[in-house]
């Protein structure tokens, strides 16, 4: 009975919820069904969202697995490669390695032969120095060979024109000649004692476009107011100095013309050139009348006697000083200088030649013999200009150290040195004047300017300002006030 009571007991128990299910209300239990309904829909969703997020996730490892695949291919091919270039690389090594071995024994060959070379080449430095000895022996002995043979030549030349002066003294006349402090004077060649006081010019009267590539030498003729200039065009031209209009051009020369001349007549004028030759022009008709050669480099200066049409000298870079009769067409004398001569200048007493040098010196010649009378050290650097003044008393000569000296031609010493803060030496050949009266000395400068200095030296320079390149060469009208400059861009200022 006790276990039918106790297994009774139990069934109760069991049917119990139903039983009190059964007992509530049917909306009690809907109630509580729709808010297990909506919490399983909850739940639902939520497993869904965790399912889109763990597709998603899979996607991203699913191509990050794709890409990790290539790059472990592509690391797979590289290192295929790079062991393809350590094996290559390997293979270059050994062989340069078999290379460094081969020139290693090439440069102890060669060192060994620089070393037997160094040996063999002290030994021809030593033949090479003798042979230099002896080849400067031989030219010292050849240039006293040279001088002996020009000093006979002169003399035989000096004996020639004596008999020729002999036969002619007959038909000749005898110019009367003043002698003053040993210069001789001669009125018909222009060279009177009547000259008119110079003055520093004021103004530029006239601007000339005289020559392309420059103008290197002007000269005014003698007792005349034309204007003789010469060019890097290879023209030379004759200008009207009053009214600045061109009179006549001289054709014929093959290269630049650096320095000029008229003789003392103004019937030649004669350009140097930088072809070696010297060429003569007739100034009335414009002809060549000469062309003489006989330099071995460009001749860079001349010069015509004061008292004769005949005679001329002219110096050039073969270490030569010429003199050449117009007469015969020919060279008369030569002489053989040390140092290359920048320009030359015939004295007032037609037998001396001064010279300026590259070397600085001013040195002075005996034109028959040949013979230096006279050096002296005018400049610290070469001399580029010689004038001569028209007294015959003084020498103006200019150096590339922008110094302008005027001598005493008597004493050789220095009565005046001229320079400016601004005033520069443009050139190798660049030339300066002194006036009629040597009042003043003129001298260009590479600044373009003009600068002009009283000889007196009681008042400082004057400054003509002109140009607008550097200044080449001046020249001064001895029977007036008129200047003449030339530049480098072949511009002429005529100065009043």
């Amino acid at each position: 009975m006790k276990a039918l009571r106790k297994r009774h007991l139990l069934e109760e128990g069991a049917h119990a919820p139903a039983i009190a299910a059964l007992s509530r209300p049917f909306a009690a239990q809907g109630l509580e069904w729709k808010e297990k309904a909506e919490k399983l829909e909850f739940e639902l969703q939520q497993c869904y969202r965790a399912q889109s997020r763990l597709s998603e996730q899979l996607v991203v490892e699913v191509a990050e697995c794709r890409s990790s695949k290539a790059l472990v291919q592509e690391k797979e091919s590289l290192i295929t490669s790079l062991q393809s270039e350590v094996t290559q690389a390997r293979e270059e090594n050994s062989q340069l390695k078999e290379c460094l071995d081969e020139k290693t024994e090439a440069l102890v060959l060669v060192l060994t032969e620089n070393h037997s070379l160094q040996l063999q080449m002290k030994d021809v430095m030593q033949k090479l120095n003798d042979a230099q000895a002896e080849n400067k022996n031989l030219i010292d002995r050849w240039m006293l060979e040279k001088m002996k043979d020009a000093e006979k030549l002169n003399e035989v030349n000096a004996l020639y024109e004596e008999m020729m002066q002999q036969l002619k003294v007959s038909s000749i006349e005898q110019l009367a000649r003043q002698k003053a402090d040993g210069v001789v004077r001669q009125r018909e060649a222009g060279y009177c004692d009547d000259i008119p006081d110079s003055a520093i010019p004021s103004a530029c009267k006239h601007v000339l476009h005289a020559h392309d590539g420059g103008c290197g030498s002007i000269s005014f003729e003698h007792s005349s107011n034309n204007l003789i200039s010469g060019g890097h065009d290879r023209a030379v031209k004759i200008w009207d100095a009053n009214t600045g209009t061109l009179r006549q051009t001289l054709r014929g020369s093959v290269s630049s013309i650096l320095d000029l001349a008229v003789t003392h007549d103004n019937k030649f004028v004669i350009g140097a050139s930088g072809s070696n030759h010297l060429f003569v022009w007739e100034s009335s008709s414009a002809r060549i009348r000469h062309s003489l050669t006989g330099h071995a480099d460009k001749v860079c200066g001349v010069d015509a006697g004061r008292h004769s049409a005949r005679h001329v000298v002219s110096a050039a870079y073969d270490h030569t000083i010429k003199l050449w009769d117009l007469q015969k067409g020919y060279c008369v004398n030569t002489i053989i200088s040390i140092s290359n001569c920048n320009a030359v200048a015939y004295g007032l007493d037609g037998l001396t030649i001064w010279s300026g040098h590259v070397d600085g010196n001013l040195r002075l010649w005996d034109g028959r013999s040949g013979k230096l009378l006279s050096e002296v050290a005018a400049h610290s650097q070469s001399v580029t200009s010689v004038a001569i003044s028209r007294s015959g008393n003084m020498v103006l000569t200019s150096g590339r150290d922008n110094v302008h000296n005027l001598f005493d031609v008597r004493t050789l010493e220095i009565c005046g040195a001229f320079r400016g803060n601004g005033n520069r030496v443009a050139s190798n050949w660049s030339r300066s004047c002194i006036s009629g009266d040597e009042r003043f000395v003129a001298a260009g400068s590479a600044d373009g300017s003009v600068y002009v200095w009283p000889t007196a030296k009681t008042e400082p320079a004057i400054v003509l300002e002109g140009h607008d390149s550097p200044v080449l060469c001046c020249a001064w009208n001895a029977f007036g006030r008129t200047l003449a400059s030339s530049d480098k861009n072949g511009t002429i200022c005529i100065w009043g």
